[in-house]
């Protein structure tokens, strides 16, 4: 039976908790019939799959009756379940839930695979026989072509192939590896379009025939890296990961990377099959092996999960998912120390089902993601291992893509990562990973293989993809709803903003004030205790400070510190002792001021204060230099980045509620400009590029998140790449920080404080800005960020990339949270702290996750 609230939504499908499941003549037919007409039925298996006319054109959104509708995704917790804000999936039709080839019978979502009857709250028992999915799989076969059932079910990349001959095929190798050289062309071609089970029975084949070792004979004519693909292509699973667990583990030290991603990733039954085979490969025991070659709490785990004893129960108690969020919390967060045996039991043997809303839960009572606490409160490769059962958790997919992307990127391709997952995920999810990557790393991961590979490896490993996605900003369906979602739960969920200086405690300005004046007096300076005031006072406290030290002494605080500091440690502390607004319109005037202009200072500050803060800057700017903002902006830019810049410096953004229907007609508006209506309005272009402008430069925040989400829906583009496509230069940037900062402010400086750091030398000026004008707002929010983003403290990056007095005072103004009223660790020696939820902005949401965690 469906559970309690059943009804049927605007696109013909049930609401089946958080997923919308299409009606079959099967589940209507379990339910009573619930008076739906076999006419009304079959129009409801064939719903209109797309949302535009733009999504309807698309290979993979096909017309009614010759493709499945596109898979689903949870709803928002507050949005009923339903999906998308305004009934998208209403209107798009239903959203088929996929039968996926995993254990049990899982339903496929996305790259992810979610049991049936999972909610928001409490899972229902609802798992059905497998004679009654067998019924209910041929009431769907009646209803979809075959091309369709079977697209529903099947992810991967490498299908059987039709006609297969497994002697004929053996033959085909034997001749192209006969004679001088080898054919490897066509030993890639035929291999890489067999599935695992045909290459198994080609091998028993060429044995036969010709009485020698397939894989032996294919180690002989091929080298390198492509060899160890084909070969790779040639063993069973089980025996493939057996071993690569053994080269693992075997010789000089451990590849403790490929044990967290194998043991991690694998389901009940893969970790049986690998033990077994790993016994019949090596005649040795894989758990006294790991046992023998790891150690600690890292050993305890893998040690776990090679049990391949995860509960797979769809029924979930929600008393149960609470305690053990309450459990998960007291063994860290809230524990001198870390129970670590309370979190290798939770997260090695709870099922996935349960483990996510778990983790919602968690995120609900601690204010932080699981993962945060992780990071914190454990370390190495235990923390590693940890992380990976997470992410797996939430998504396999997400986690696959994000091992294929690091992989790939820098100098350099870690090869046989590359290998191991192009082999092991082609006949699972190889789909799903493809339009994870591309959804959250802008580009497709057949381009990545093609740019950083070469020869017939590249060959076959672009053959294993199975395809290229979209350019780069034009979305797939599902990674469309994907980026409107993460814009529904940035319009929805909310993140306190917190700074990381806070007013001392028991405050004296004039006991302070005597500090720095000893500090400075006599013969050197006592840079530390300079440092140790300023940093650890707010700035309303420094103003006090900065009046207390004229009146004890009849002197400039501000002239001394100028007198007796240098570098970057003056510029620090001098920074910290103007107000806000005065070091805005400092750094402002030094923007505009002498040959050149720097844009990029201009863009950061305009682009991301709000009103008051506007308002503020352009009081100082006038009491300091006797101009007005606007006329030094408009003097020293032009065109239209000078048009942008002034609107921000009005501070005339929109600070009422958002309003949809506006939101409909501004996204017109930018997808018109960007070119990328389906129909033009008789606006000039100048008229569309005014309008553009000014939508971006006075919208509030909350109306343009709304206006990028039917921009989404109506293009099936981001805004921000069609920005970055189609414009150029400061123009480009100024609308692209815009963008950014509406969609999380603190992600956008912890990137630029990444980049300030990264690569030769440091970016000194944009550093000390940054940490300077956000040290009150939200820097402990960037910090987080920071983490989430480039997998490393900023607390640690500061250390290393500027070392010295300026870096300790930097380390000042974000403490740790014991300085904070919290203690608990993390790599690098910057811990980050929970950010409860409130007023602010969003976290990123990870793909696959079912709850706001933010971006």
């Amino acid at each position: 039976m469906l559970p309690q609230g059943k009804g049927v939504s605007a696109g013909g499908g049930w609401q089946r908790d958080q997923v919308t499941v299409p009606p079959s003549p099967s589940n209507c037919q379990e339910n009573g019939g619930d008076d739906i007409s076999a006419a009304e039925m079959q129009s409801r298996c064939h719903p209109a799959p797309c949302v535009s006319p733009r999504l309807a054109r698309s290979p993979r959104c096909a017309p009614a009756g010759s493709r499945p509708p596109v898979p689903p995704h949870r709803g928002h917790p507050k949005s009923g379940g339903r999906g998308w804000r305004g009934g998208w999936l209403g209107e798009g039709g239903s959203m088929a839930l996929t039968p996926g080839p995993a254990a049990g019978g899982d339903w496929r979502v996305l790259g992810d695979v979610v049991p049936r009857g999972g909610s928001s709250r409490t899972a229902r028992a609802s798992a059905r026989p497998r004679e009654r999915q067998e019924r209910a799989a041929g009431a769907w076969s009646r209803c979809l072509t075959p091309q369709a059932l079977e697209a529903l079910v099947y992810r991967g990349s490498v299908k059987e192939f039709p006609g297969f001959d497994a002697s004929q095929d053996a033959e085909a190798l034997y001749n192209a590896m006969k004679g001088l050289g080898s054919d490897k062309e066509a030993i890639l071609d035929l291999i890489t379009s067999r599935s695992n089970k045909q290459r198994v029975e080609i091998c028993q084949a060429y044995k036969s025939l010709y009485g020698k070792d397939l894989i032996a004979d294919l180690k002989y004519e091929l080298t390198g890296k492509f060899e160890r693909l084909i070969v790779s292509l040639m063993r069973p699973p089980a025996y493939s990961d057996a071993k690569e667990i053994k080269d693992a583990i075997g010789g000089l030290g451990t590849d403790e990377k490929c044990l967290i991603e194998i043991l991690a990733s694998r389901t009940n039954q893969e970790i049986h099959d690998l033990v077994a085979a790993y016994k019949d490969a090596y005649e040795r025991d894989l758990e006294a092996d790991i046992v023998g070659d790891t150690s600690g709490h890292f050993k305890k785990m893998l040690v776990v999960l090679l049990q391949g004893a995860r509960e797979e129960d769809d029924v979930v108690s929600e008393d149960l998912v609470e305690q053990d969020a309450k459990d998960l919390l007291e063994a860290g967060e809230l524990k001198w120390g870390t129970d670590e045996a309370q979190f290798i039991y939770i997260l090695g043997r709870r099922s996935k089902q349960h483990l996510r809303m778990v983790f919602n839960e968690y995120l609900k009572i601690s204010g932080k993601p699981i993962e945060r606490s992780i990071k914190g409160e454990l370390s190495g490769d235990f923390e590693k291992l940890m992380l990976a059962v997470v992410k797996c958790i939430r998504s396999t997919a997400e986690y696959f893509a994000e091992r294929l992307y690091k992989a790939m990127k820098g100098l350099g391709t870690r090869d046989n990562t590359l290998i191991r997952i192009m082999v092991s995920r082609s006949e699972i999810d190889m789909l799903d990973i493809r339009e994870v990557f591309r959804t959250k790393y802008e580009k497709s991961l057949h381009n990545m293989i093609k740019e950083d590979t070469s020869g017939e490896y590249k060959k076959a490993l672009l053959k294993l993809c199975g395809g290229d996605d979209d350019a780069a900003g034009e979305f797939f369906p599902e990674a469309a709803q994907v980026a409107y979602q993460m814009w529904e739960h940035s319009a929805l969920a909310k993140v306190k903003l917190q700074g990381t200086v806070q007013p001392a405690a028991s405050f004296n300005d004039d006991g302070d004030a005597q500090v720095l004046r000893k500090a400075m007096k006599g013969l050197g300076t006592d840079e530390g205790a300079i440092i140790d005031v300023v940093t650890k006072r707010s700035n309303a406290q420094r103003q006090q400070i900065i009046k207390a030290y004229k009146a004890h002494y009849g002197r400039d605080l501000m002239a001394d510190l100028k007198s007796e500091l240098s570098g970057s440690l003056a510029k620090l502390i001098l920074g910290l002792m103007l107000t806000p607004a005065q070091y805005d319109a400092k750094q402002l005037r030094k923007a505009v001021e002498g040959a050149g202009t720097d844009e990029s200072v201009l863009i950061e500050i305009m682009a991301t204060r709000n009103n008051q803060e506007i308002a503020a800057i352009n009081e100082a700017y006038q009491q300091a230099y006797h101009k007005r903002l606007e006329d030094d902006l408009s003097s020293d830019t032009s065109g239209h980045f000078k048009r942008i810049l002034v609107s921000l410096a009005l501070g005339n953004r929109d600070e009422g509620p958002e309003n949809l229907t506006q939101a409909h007609e501004d996204a017109k508006v930018v997808a018109e400009t960007l070119k990328l209506a389906d129909v033009s309005s008789n606006d000039s272009s100048d008229s569309l590029e005014t309008r553009f402008l000014s939508i971006l430069c006075t919208r509030s925040y909350p109306q343009l998140r709304r206006v990028f989400q039917e921009f989404i829906k109506m293009t099936n583009h981001d805004v921000e790449h069609a920005i970055k496509k189609r414009m150029s230069g400061d123009v480009r940037d100024a609308f692209v920080a815009i963008v950014r900062s509406v969609k999380n402010k603190p992600a956008f400086f912890a990137d630029k404080l990444y980049k300030s750091m990264k690569g030769a030398g440091t970016d000194e000026r944009t550093l000390t800005r940054i940490m300077i004008s956000r040290s009150e707002i939200d820097l402990l929010n960037i910090r987080a960020e920071f983490v989430d983003l480039f997998d490393k403290s900023l607390h640690h990056m500061i250390e290393v990339r500027a070392p010295g007095h300026p870096s300790q005072a930097r380390h000042h103004l974000q403490p740790g949270p014991r300085a904070l009223g919290r203690g608990s660790r993390t790599r690098g020696g910057g811990a980050e702290p929970a950010l409860p939820p409130a007023e602010g902005h969003l976290r990123r949401l990870p793909h696959g996750s079912a709850g706001p965690v933010r971006r």
